[in-house]
């Protein structure tokens, strides 16, 4: 197996673009990359441009009326069907939506073939991760479902274990969804409360189907949680679930919209304490998945100021030259940000709040804090469903 990552990335995922208006602005992914190339991480990687994701990889996962909408609306936006999600103000469509939507997919798939076929021990998509979509339809600025395909791929080469962890503040309810019925997945969310948060779904009680009972996790996170608490949820959760499934891949969903930054969410989670999750995702693949790891990107709305600096401290870690959170970034850089978007570009790669520090879960709880209460409600709905004690 080769030691060396692989970046997935092709420029033209940038061409994933809903339009001027929308928060899903694709300079994160330019800026990104920028910033993975500032630091020289693309030399202590193979940056590879998979193939788009042709017709019968995205229907492991969606269904076939569903890839045929998406291609209709590529070719007419004004033809979207809104009944597949298409058209709307999450949404909308755009030429080229199936080529793009399909080529990020595809770049998610080429990286789960990669560390299966043992050509690399990780591979990083941070375009992917675009969680929320269905096999029937788009939902939450997503298409297709490039981390429910990739994990589909993984078991069409022959795993029978594969783990998800998703850490984006959002649910992830489209890859939920995907393997519900199905015990080779153990799908693993962090996510606000669905009571405050789009999709709403997410409920501790969510614990997969008949059959597959206990495959499907959910943390449901009180709004306003920040490192502390996040952190103290993610070591009292996924770790002892990690552990007891033992999974052959470990894929993780690294949305920064967890950020107290993002527009769009309520969480107060900083740069630093999703680096720290970043690092501990990949000390799990090394526990438990012999080191085989697949990180995909997510939401994100703090274009600047958060995303580019979370997902290039992902490509490091995945490197294995991860970055101090107080290095200086290159002025190279922050001048291509201020060329692109008139905005100053921060100034370090952390928010300052390192090393950031939790309470262990084995140190007890406190049965009257809303956070402990959410990580009970999932313990008691999850660990006996897998023979373990809550």
């Amino acid at each position: 197996m080769s030691g060396r990552a692989q970046l997935m990335w092709d420029e033209a995922v940038t061409g994933y673009d809903f339009g001027p208006d929308h928060p899903m602005d694709p300079v994160r992914l330019a800026l990104t990359r920028g910033l993975v190339g500032a630091f020289g991480l693309d030399r202590d990687m193979d940056v590879v441009a998979a193939k788009a994701a042709g017709e019968s990889t995205l229907r492991l996962v969606h269904r076939e009326d569903y890839v045929e909408a998406v291609r209709a609306a590529s070719a007419d936006p004004a033809a979207a069907d809104a009944s597949y999600g298409l058209g709307t103000m999450d949404d909308p469509a755009f030429a080229g939506m199936h080529e793009v939507s399909a080529l990020i997919a595809g770049q998610s798939v080429g990286a789960a073939e990669a560390v299966w076929r043992g050509d690399a021990l990780h591979a990083v998509n941070f375009a992917g991760g675009l969680h929320h979509a269905m096999p029937g339809g788009a939902s939450g600025f997503c298409i297709y479902n490039d981390a429910a395909l990739a994990i589909a791929r993984l078991l069409e080469l022959g795993a029978e274990r594969v783990a998800y962890v998703d850490v984006d503040v959002h649910h992830g309810d489209g890859v939920q969804a995907a393997f519900w019925e199905d015990p080779r997945v153990l799908t693993i969310s962090l996510h606000e409360h669905p009571r405050t948060l789009f999709p709403q779904t997410g409920w501790p009680e969510e614990t997969g189907a008949e059959g597959a009972e206990g495959s499907a996790v959910n943390v449901a996170l009180p709004a306003g949680t920040g490192d502390a608490g996040w952190l103290r949820a993610f070591h009292a959760v996924v770790p002892e679930l990690v552990a007891e499934f033992r999974p052959q891949v470990l894929v993780t969903q690294h949305g920064a919209d967890t950020h107290f930054e993002d527009p769009l969410a309520h969480l107060a989670v900083s740069l630093d304490a999703q680096r720290a999750v970043q690092v501990a995702c990949h000390e799990l693949a090394h526990e438990f998945a012999d080191g085989r790891w697949i990180a995909l990107g997510g939401g994100g709305y703090a274009v600047v100021d958060v995303v580019p600096r979370s997902w290039t401290h992902l490509v490091a870690v995945a490197a294995g030259r991860p970055i101090e959170p107080e290095t200086v970034i290159p002025e190279s850089w922050r001048q291509e940000v201020f060329a692109r978007t008139r905005q100053l570009a921060p100034a370090r790669m952390t928010d300052g709040r390192w090393p950031v520090s939790w309470a262990d879960w084995e140190s007890g709880y406190d049965p009257a804090d809303r956070l402990d209460q959410a990580i009970v409600a999932t313990r008691r709905a999850v660990f006996p469903l897998r023979g373990l004690l809550a």
